[in-house]
């Protein structure tokens, strides 16, 4: 037997001998301490991956559903916090960085999946994934592709993988820079895959970049919609109805209430607690289905893509925000 099929066996040993009433109580502590405020994201993804690798995520058919409500409901928490007025602000100046970086991706990224010979649906969804706002527009545009769940896994895997390694790299870069918070918004908002790696990474560097970070994502998301409808032309497919990203409108009637209504104003600050936990949680529950089928199954060629594009498109806005910004 090999050197890698003795690590996999050593590897599946440990999970077995670890039962099902110790998975879940590991879990639930860690799912405990993500809650309270002395867990960071960083650390709440950290302890994650390393439940996937080493013990098992005891509910992982449940964790995407889990995931994907839980990230809703905490962005819509996180609206509480902001201010109509710079919120526009913000979004102003990310609307021309947003429609370049789309297009952009899009375009190079049909481009590598030509040159690769990657997979048609998997190499689109890697792009949207990267394009727009990771794992929601690839699950918004997956059933209207008709993309497979070994193509969705791929693409999903890639962007996970990426959004980990940018929660901790971004912050560091920032500081190297020393990137201003509306600059850092803008380069997270753009560059970084998923919602809640975006909140986290620019929740790390201050409050106004979080502000700008998560106004101008959420604005990118909004583009699943023009995105989808090009696919469903694209791929052969006018049936498939397409997911509309609906807690976007909460997020803006909470950012107005928090605005104009003096109560809600006032209990605002605890909202805004309440979806911190939640987007540490979130994060904490993306590592954890992080597991080690979830990371071979990813294949090379459509990880060099996701890295290419993920670099290539980091790279780009990095320098338009500290010289055009």
């Amino acid at each position: 037997m090999n050197t890698t099929a003795q690590t996999s066996g050593n590897t599946n040993s440990l999970l077995l001998n670890i039962n099902a009433n110790s998975r879940i109580i590991i879990f639930v502590i860690c799912t405990g301490l993500c809650l309270t405020p002395y867990v960071s994201p960083a650390v709440a993804l950290l302890m994650g991956l390393v439940i996937a690798q080493f013990t098992g995520h005891p509910y992982l058919h449940l964790n995407h559903k889990a995931t994907h409500l839980l990230l809703q409901v905490s962005v819509v928490g996180l609206g509480f916090g902001m201010n109509v007025h710079s919120a526009l602000q913000a979004g102003q100046q990310g609307i021309l960085f947003t429609i370049a970086s789309i297009s952009t991706t899009l375009l190079f990224g049909f481009l590598m999946g030509k040159w690769f010979g990657i997979e048609k649906k998997t190499s689109f969804l890697i792009s949207a994934g990267t394009a727009i706002c990771g794992g929601s527009a690839i699950a918004a545009i997956s059933p209207v592709i008709k993309a497979e769940e070994k193509q969705i896994s791929v693409a999903l895997g890639c962007v996970f993988i990426l959004n980990s390694v940018a929660l901790f790299v971004f912050p560091l870069i920032g500081h190297y820079f020393n990137l201003s918070q509306t600059q850092f918004g803008l380069w997270c908002a753009i560059a970084i895959h998923d919602t809640s790696s975006v909140v986290g990474a620019a929740g790390r560097y201050g409050s106004h970049a979080l502000e700008v970070a998560t106004t101008v994502k959420l604005a990118r998301a909004l583009w699943i919609i023009p995105v989808a409808f090009i696919a469903s032309f694209a791929f052969k497919n006018k049936s498939k109805k397409i997911g509309i990203p609906y807690f976007i409108g909460l997020f803006i009637l909470a950012m107005v209430a928090n605005t104009y209504i003096p109560a809600v104003a006032m209990v605002s600050p605890y909202f805004i607690i309440i979806a911190k936990a939640g987007l540490t949680l979130t994060l904490f529950l993306i590592g954890a289905g992080l597991s080690r089928a979830v990371l071979t199954s990813v294949g090379f060629r459509p990880f060099l893509q996701g890295v290419l594009l993920w670099v290539g498109i980091s790279v780009t806005a990095l320098y338009a925000v500290i010289h055009l910004a």
